[in-house]
């Protein structure tokens, strides 16, 4: 057995300017991912080892632990002539330096062959360790690159540091034009500007006692949570939904610090939803709110400095964020001026589709079907043709087009505005729902009726010129929308038929490849029905028998259930 040449901890840093954000986290997991199978594939380490993975606004970083300075010998086999042909042995025996006497027989169908057995000597880490980094640099997820200085160094961001250390050595050689060291440096103003290593080990540590940064992507999150938390509580106040701008913040800051802000209450007049996106998109603040989920003139910030009087970065927040809301009030002002109906036959100007026409038309077409779903229902007829006639209307609106998540939501505070009856203003607002897996439903038929109306209209008009789902892709969200038509008819337990909806929803298209939308629905009722627990059996066995009125499909699953469990 070979014996094990010296192992020591790995580890490689790129100091860099700040790099995206948003891809923070996945840039520092490709790295190490990356890495380790590179060390693994040259037999550096014999298995997928642990590793530590650090990431931070201004590096990449990779330990790993037992990393030999030299790999395993390998061995290989070559097959060379036939035994028989003496002069061709020896010249194949001279070619791999090897005695004639040492090669192995073997039968072939080609007769008797010799065959070489050669051992290649382990590659040294610092030999390879080099270009494996920029190898690696060179198949990072980036989507854009870019050149810095004289040189042809290409990175996402520019480069100025390189660590690569093995235990206590550095291992040399020269990375996108920077030579490997073991220096580092730390916060860009309250840590030490150069922190010499004296071993690969030491670095988290040296990073926090030294440097005054957090170089872990999950403690950095874990502190700025803890710290959100408690300042909230200490501000008597809730945080509400945040944890989708937790990965960016922490991506932002390398040594987290809260603060708590304000903002003028005058501003609470614009709806909350408006300031919580400002807030949030372009500051990156966490909203603050009362127990009941009203918004308060309150908010936090994750700094990137920890001081002892936070009164100047608080203030220059508060500077900051009083222009953006004001933007809001004035956006929101504005729209209030224009009733939603004077906004409709503006949507003749809006492309739905180049094949389907304009959001005009589907318009139309919407508010012909949630008339006939809402006669099926029997629901108030009139108000679900209002509320469909209404329900794009605010895509013309400032508010929307500066933040289009807002669609509905706006719709219902303008129509309430022009007073019209609640029921339509709601409508407006949930007939986009369920937005995603696991999103509220619409609350009342009116509203259901308009929902069905606006995703059917999608998934007809869509299938009806060969706009169809493939594979991963599905860029018109008709998966999304299938699955929704389902939620709502099945969860509501809505009295409909989807053949008779299908029929009604390809009405004003030619074509009409319904089989194919069916054999669509029925796929997705298919996982739907598997997610909730089903068995395969159990819901091929109804799925089999075409149901029509699938509000009934989960009472026939139990049946079959039930029966399948007698003796």
């Amino acid at each position: 057995m070979d014996k094990a040449p010296k192992s020591g901890s790995l580890l490689v840093e790129l100091l860099t300017e700040e790099l995206p954000p948003k891809s923070l986290r996945l840039l520092g997991e490709a790295f190490a991912e990356q890495l380790v199978a590179e060390i693994v594939r040259h037999r550096l380490k014999d298995r997928v080892p642990a590793k530590e993975v650090f990431a931070t606004p201004r590096r990449l970083a990779v330990l790993i632990q037992d990393v030999r300075a030299q790999g395993l010998d390998s061995e290989h086999e070559v097959e060379g002539p036939v035994s028989s042909n003496g002069r061709a042995v020896e010249g194949f025996a001279k070619k791999h330096n090897i005695a004639p006497a040492s090669l192995e027989r073997r039968q072939t169908p080609r007769g008797e062959i010799v065959v070489a057995r050669l051992k290649m000597p382990g590659v040294k880490l610092g030999a390879v360790l080099p270009s494996i980094v920029d190898k690696i640099i060179k198949k990072l997820p980036v989507s854009k690159i870019m050149r810095w200085g004289e040189g042809e160094a290409q990175f996402v961001r520019p480069v100025h540091g390189l660590v690569m250390m093995h235990g206590t050595r550095v291992v040399p050689g020269t990375v996108l034009g920077v030579a490997a060291g073991n220096t580092t440096s730390g916060h860009r103003f309250m840590g030490a500007a150069s922190i010499r290593l004296a071993n690969a080990d030491e670095y988290e540590a040296r990073l926090l006692k030294d440097g005054r940064l957090i170089a872990d992507f999950a403690t950095r999150k874990s502190e700025i949570d803890e710290q959100l938390q408690v300042e909230a509580k200490r501000q008597n106040a809730r945080l509400g939904e945040y944890q989708d701008l937790m990965e960016e913040v922490t991506a932002l800051v390398e040594f987290p610090a809260v603060y708590a802000g304000e903002f003028d209450a005058s501003f609470l007049d614009v709806p909350q939803e408006c300031l919580i996106l400002t807030m949030r998109q372009h500051q990156r603040y966490f909203p603050l709110f009362a127990s009941g989920g009203k918004l308060l003139p309150k908010f936090l910030i994750v700094s990137n400095l920890r001081v002892a009087d936070a009164r100047p970065i608080v203030s220059g927040n508060e500077r900051v964020v009083r222009p953006r809301l004001e933007d809001a009030r004035f956006f929101f002002n504005q729209d209030l001026k224009t009733r939603l109906e004077a906004r409709v036959p503006r949507l003749a100007k809006v492309v739905f589709h180049s094949k389907l026409g304009s959001q005009l038309e589907r318009v139309q077409r919407i508010k012909l079907l949630a008339g006939e779903i809402a006669r099926a229902l029997r629901v108030d007829v009139m108000q679900t043709e209002r509320a469909a006639e209404l329900a794009k209307a605010d895509l013309l609106t400032a508010m929307v087009g500066e933040f289009p998540e807002l669609q509905g939501v706006m719709g219902r505070y303008y129509a309430l505005h022009d007073g019209e009856q609640r029921e339509v203003a709601d409508a407006i607002e949930q007939h986009y729902r369920p937005r995603f897996a696991g999103d509220k439903l619409p609350e009342e038929p009116v509203a259901s009726a308009v929902a069905l109306a606006d995703k059917l209209d999608s998934l007809a008009g869509l299938f009806s010129i060969k706009e169809l789902p493939t594979g991963d892709k599905d860029p018109f969200g008709l998966r999304r929308a299938a699955l929704g038509v389902i939620r709502i008819v099945v969860e509501n337990q809505l009295p409909l038929s989807l053949r008779d909806l299908l029929d009604a929803a390809f009405g004003p298209f030619r074509g009409k490849p319904q089989t194919d939308l069916k054999m669509f629905f029925t796929e997705r009722m298919r996982s739907y029905f598997l997610e909730r627990g089903y068995s395969a059996n159990e819901v091929e066995a109804i799925l089999s028998q075409n149901p029509v009125a699938i509000a009934l499909i989960p009472k026939q699953l139990e049946a079959v259930r039930a029966f399948s469990a007698l003796p």
